[in-house]
């Protein structure tokens, strides 16, 4: 932080550089912010955020970093600006006697979501930067502009795989190297691809085992500890376990909900808090991610999945309209008969425009909104707001190639709004600070310039990410299936009583806020036991952190039709 006369400079965050921070002046940084902000900030690198003001004038930029790690929020009310990491930062600031509103469409969008996406809060007035933008207030006037998004229109460099390969280990080596200091330092390792390349490589920069962290589960086709002890011993990494339980989230659940600043429904927050607890009781003060890698180099199941439907566009209309769907989606016969049945769910959804067709399978659509929420708080929302943002964010990506569109949408709908929160949150709430190698500008650079067949080839995902690691990565590890640290909650919900009971009486008192039908709540509970643990038992979760949050930051809250 420096100032000087009437302006002010604060630059914080990890592994951050401005043509090497610690060698520039100050002085100079503010100059090109004020003059040229877009270009000064795409010379800032790594996990930051920025925020310069100059009283003189009332002029003022804030600004986070490329993939919104630590987003700020700010709100501008009554000629104020008032700036912070938090939108609770952000209400403790105001100055005005009112405390904000909770916003029943954040409240909607969070049950659709599972997160509130930014520039959304749940406090009305208190916007959140998105990744890559930065807020400018000059002549009384704000207005929020990218100075930068991820490029897939650039000029492939003509080379053979084994080129590619040589650069990115190069690359990926000097981004983990970057992310160690003087501190200990380990590593998350879930045995996927990402989480063991970054363990595997973090042993390689400092010459000794990797601290590795790793989270079980004792329920069958939950716990992958057998593939996170196949990666520490290929790298002999000095491995620590431990397998979580019903009781653990018992205690944990009210401190994790109420450490975030509004509500996030993302359950595999609980396992990465384990994760830091036991990093930080070993003196680990610094574990390394593998976040970023589905969203670079195409390692998301569905970008197979969505390539597979939208090879539907090759029947020529005419035969479309005219035969394939008259006779698939008109005629009851075809819902007797396997085939043809699965002919006509494929039918169906291959004709939901993108990026709709990724959200078929969504909670709140899959039940249907009149049958969960209140139809006065129904009445007081825009049903479509998240269709809305995720269609116009979409469309702002023109790149051909089906995949690149699909990681552009990632990029900030899955990790900026939803994994970076989980695991920066986990790790503050552990008291234990968190990097992401994948993140590193120069990766994602490189990540992104790569010709879109490279990184989804046919249907085989990370074609690229997978060849150029075929040598380091034990092979078990190269073919499973993802997964990651998802938690039982719904199958612990059926057989834990204590953890039943918690719910149910977090359930209750949700049921008088006026948000969810009263009885739905019955409903939910009833199809988690009869129909689908995992399935419904996710909902039920999303609700319970809702009532968690709540009941810590707004006990008293009701929703209220507005007057007319």
């Amino acid at each position: 932080m420096a100032s000087s006369g009437s302006r002010l400079l604060l630059v914080a965050g990890d592994a951050m550089t401005f043509d090497d921070l610690r060698h520039v002046d100050i002085e100079k940084l503010a100059h090109e912010l004020e003059r040229d902000p877009a270009g000064a900030l795409r010379r800032l690198s790594g996990a930051y955020f920025t925020f310069y003001v100059d009283a003189e004038d009332g002029s003022a930029i804030l600004a986070t970093d490329r993939a919104a790690t630590r987003a700020p929020c700010y709100a501008v009310l009554d000629n104020e600006l008032v700036v912070g990491l938090t939108a609770s930062d952000v209400v403790s600031g105001l100055t005005t006697a009112r405390t904000p509103a909770l916003r029943a469409q954040a409240l909607f969008d969070y049950l659709y979501s599972h997160v509130i996406t930014a520039p959304q809060t749940i406090f009305e007035g208190i916007l959140r930067l998105p990744p890559g933008d930065f807020l400018r207030v000059a002549n009384g006037r704000s207005s929020v502009q990218p100075y930068w998004t991820p490029r897939y229109d650039v000029v492939h460099k003509q080379r053979s795989l084994a080129e590619a390969k040589a650069e990115f280990r190069l690359l990926l080596k000097a981004a983990v190297r970057r992310q160690v200091n003087d501190s200990a330092v380990g590593a998350f390792l879930s045995g996927g691809t990402d989480s063991s390349t970054v363990a595997g490589t973090l042993g390689e920069v400092t010459g000794a085992p990797a601290q590795t962290y790793s989270i079980g589960f004792d329920v069958a086709g939950f716990d992958e500890m057998s593939y996170a002890r196949i990666a520490a011993r290929h790298f002999q990494a000095e491995h620590h376990e431990y397998y979580l339980t019903p009781d653990d989230l018992l205690s944990s659940i009210p401190a994790v909900a109420a450490s975030y600043d509004q509500p996030f429904g993302n359950s595999s927050v609980i396992p990465a808090y384990f994760c830091g607890r036991l990093a930080h009781s070993h003196g680990i003060q610094k574990l390394l991610g593998g976040d970023g890698g589905d969203e670079i180099f195409g390692g998301n199941t569905r970008y197979a999945r969505q390539k597979v439907f939208d090879a539907y566009r090759i029947v020529p209309g005419w035969l479309a309209r005219s035969i394939v769907e008259p006779v698939l989606l008109r005629h009851d016969v075809t819902a007797s008969l396997p085939l043809l049945r699965k002919a006509r769910s494929y039918v169906e959804q291959a004709r939901v425009p993108m990026p709709a067709r990724m959200y078929t399978y969504n909670l709140v659509e899959r039940i249907g909104r009149e049958n969960i929420f209140e139809p006065a708080f129904l009445a007081a929302v825009q049903t479509a707001g998240p269709a809305q943002q995720q269609n116009a964010f979409y469309a702002r990506c023109t790149d051909p190639a089906l995949v690149n569109r699909m990681l552009y949408f990632d990029w900030k709908f899955t990790l900026s709004d939803n994994d970076l929160p989980k695991v920066v949150g986990a790790c503050d709430l552990a008291d234990i600070a968190v990097g992401f190698p994948f993140l590193d500008d120069r990766l994602v650079e490189f990540g992104n310039a790569l010709p879109a067949d490279w990184k989804v080839k046919g249907l085989q995902l990370r074609h690229f990410f997978k060849y150029a690691l075929a040598d380091f990565l034990p092979r078990a590890v190269i073919i499973k299936k993802k997964h990651g640290f998802g938690m039982p909650f719904g199958h612990w919900l059926t057989t834990h009583a204590g953890l039943r009971s918690m719910t149910i009486g977090n359930l209750e008192s949700l049921r008088d806020r006026g948000i969810v039908r009263r009885s739905f709540f019955d409903e939910l509970l009833e199809r988690v036991t009869s129909e689908h643990a995992t399935f419904y038992g996710e909902l039920v979760w999303i609700l319970l952190m809702l009532e968690q949050w709540l009941a810590s930051h707004r006990p008293q809250y009701r929703f209220s039709a507005p007057a007319l």
